[in-house]
């Protein structure tokens, strides 16, 4: 009798599992990770330098190098190597609509989406800018950045 009462009660509780952390899913991102993971990881790799066709932290990034690179690193998904193939993914959304972890992206090459870095909040995005240059937080009020300013999409998935 008590073998079956303990087997009953092991078998209750083997189905059962650990509260869930709080979720962000309904803002976009995937359960148990939170936007400020995806930023704070982000600004952990402020000044690594610039490499075209860079898409790691020891060697350097490009833009879409740096957001594939943070993106698969907190959240496991895999986007498209080029910002104007990124900007196609997900949804778009409004500037007025920004939340962190959003994409925003800038024609900077004289052609839509050619620029791409993740939104902090309070106007400001993280990127990995140009030759010569670093990860870095530049502001969307900034002139340039607001002349060249392409978009956002929001990646669920």
């Amino acid at each position: 009798m008590k073998f079956i009462l303990l087997f009953a009660l092991l078998s209750l509780t083997a189905c059962s599992s650990p509260a869930p952390r709080a979720s962000a899913e309904s803002a976009g991102v995937p359960v148990g990770v939170t936007r400020s993971e995806l930023t704070d990881y982000a600004q952990s790799l402020l000044g690594v330098p610039y490499r075209y066709g860079g898409n790691d932290p020891d060697s350097g990034f490009d833009c879409s190098g740096f957001v594939t690179h943070v993106y698969r690193h907190t959240l496991g998904i895999e986007l498209p190597r080029s910002s104007t193939n990124m900007s196609h993914r997900g949804h778009a959304i409004g500037r007025d609509a920004l939340r962190a972890g959003d994409l925003v992206f800038f024609n900077t090459q004289h052609h839509k989406f050619s620029h791409v870095g993740i939104y902090l909040g309070g106007n400001n995005f993280i990127h990995s800018p140009s030759s010569g240059g670093n990860v870095r937080i530049d502001g969307l009020n900034n002139s340039y950045w607001r002349r060249n300013y392409d978009g956002a999409r929001r990646i669920s998935d």
